[in-house]
């Protein structure tokens, strides 16, 4: 199977996250190549502190299936994950995780904690960072200047 990345429809995502005034986080899971699951932020929106792009997917991802676990799919997210997403694509098994931009404020995956790096850790995803980095980039910085 040829590499594709999917990491253009989370940045689509990121982008209406923003536009609803969320923090412009995106994300997209796929399984052999289909996408199965995209999500934004939706925190404000839904009261709700665990509505990261990331955990939206995955319990989207998961329904659509109808398991638990995400074995052999894929996670694409605009932004390193936070250790609570972090966490739960290794409790999901996802097998790879691709992010754009490094978080060194609230990142869980090479920031802060490193989750995958503790004993604890049951399941380790390939890691594969940098991915339209400066895409996501731009588009956190612009959302925080148009806060301030």
């Amino acid at each position: 199977m040829v590499f594709r990345s999917h990491m253009d429809i989370a940045l689509t995502e990121a982008r209406a996250a923003a536009a609803r005034g969320e923090v412009p986080v995106g994300a997209v899971i796929t399984q052999d190549g289909a996408i199965i699951a995209q999500a934004g932020n939706r925190t404000r929106e839904l009261n709700d502190p665990t509505a990261h792009a990331e955990m939206l997917a995955i319990r989207a991802a998961c329904a659509a299936l109808g398991q638990e676990r995400l074995t052999g799919c894929d996670l694409y997210v605009t932004l390193e994950p936070c250790p609570m997403c972090a966490a739960a694509i290794s409790n999901a098994r996802i097998a790879r995780l691709y992010y754009a931009a490094a978080d060194p404020k609230s990142g869980g995956v090479a920031q802060g904690p490193r989750i995958f790096t503790h004993p604890q850790c049951h399941h380790r995803p390939d890691v594969y960072d940098g991915i339209s980095a400066t895409a996501a980039e731009q588009l956190l910085r612009d959302f925080f200047a148009a806060k301030r």
